[in-house]
């Protein structure tokens, strides 16, 4: 007797638990920032509609509702309004943290703006008492284009990566741009950093084998509470210099910072490294007792 495959299943299973464990910390989010199910609902069916209808059409066919409307399991007319509902933007906090970024990575890396021990250097803001020094104004035209130099001062200021010493000089007091905690930019970056980690993911699933993403973490599940607060500092450290060593190389090879950078098309790339941890002895509780 001929056995029947069991993939299908076991692959279907393991696709509702990996859903079920990436949902709980996204609905912990929602449900923090009052979205109802119903709000979430509607923007997984549009999303759902539109993953659809832009990427799994029929070769050499125009995609057409009554496919998408088989492929999601909504119907025809569900299809049809999900389409033409305007998408939920938030472009200009999205724009606002990646000028931020680039203005605080151009400073940490550029030599222009560094001392003679290769730190970032107190910056005047727009006239240097020094010939030829750059400023915190040339810093922003560089890395940020035409916006003026005191709004991205005023956000800088507004999250504490900078401090203005004076009337006229401004220093960085962190290395990197993080918005402030709850705060809309933050949530920019669920929506960045969250699909870039599930678009590398997927790409390993399908073509893992023949072209790779890296895909890496280190992780031990009996740490002692006690070991924490080093293996923090470290791993900060540590990441942040490698984060900069990389971005010193990306930043040379890419047009916006070198104008003149030759070559064919148009890719974003980079890598993301996460801190994380999870409290097992309530984990382990939980199993002793079911």
């Amino acid at each position: 007797m001929q056995r029947k495959s069991t993939s299908k299943p076991r692959v279907g299973q393991a696709l509702a638990a990996a859903l079920a464990r990436i949902l709980y910390p996204v609905f912990r989010i929602v449900l923090r920032n009052n979205m109802s199910f119903k709000a979430f609902l509607d923007i997984a069916k549009r999303a759902y509609v539109e993953v659809a209808a832009n990427e799994f059409h029929i070769p050499g066919k125009k995609q057409s509702i009554s496919r998408i409307a088989l492929l999601s399991g909504l119907t025809r007319k569900d299809v049809q309004r999900l389409l033409e509902a305007p998408a939920a933007t938030d472009s200009d906090a999205g724009e606002r943290y990646n000028r931020a970024a680039r203005v605080v990575a151009g400073w940490v890396r550029d030599a222009e703006f560094s001392d003679a021990a290769g730190k970032p250097r107190a910056l005047a803001l727009q006239d240097s008492e020094l010939p030829n020094q750059a400023t915190f104004a040339d810093l922003v035209r560089r890395f940020s284009g035409d916006i003026p130099f005191r709004a991205v001062l005023d956000e800088l200021l507004r999250v504490g990566v900078v401090e203005k010493l004076g009337d006229s000089t401004v220093e960085l007091k962190t290395r990197a741009y993080v918005p402030e905690s709850g705060d809309a930019d933050m949530l920019t970056i669920l929506g960045t950093d969250v699909a870039d980690l599930v678009a590398t993911i997927d790409h390993n699933l399908q073509r893992g084998g023949n072209d790779p993403f890296f895909q890496r973490k280190v992780m031990y599940d009996n740490v002692p509470v006690e070991a924490l607060e080093e293996f923090r500092r470290l791993s900060n450290a540590q990441a942040q210099t490698l984060l900069e060593r990389l971005d010193k190389w990306l930043s040379q090879h890419d047009r916006d910072t070198h104008p003149g950078t030759s070559g064919t098309g148009r890719v974003r790339t980079g890598i993301g490294i996460y801190y994380f941890e999870e409290d097992m002895t309530s984990q382990n509780s939980k199993d002793s007792q079911s």
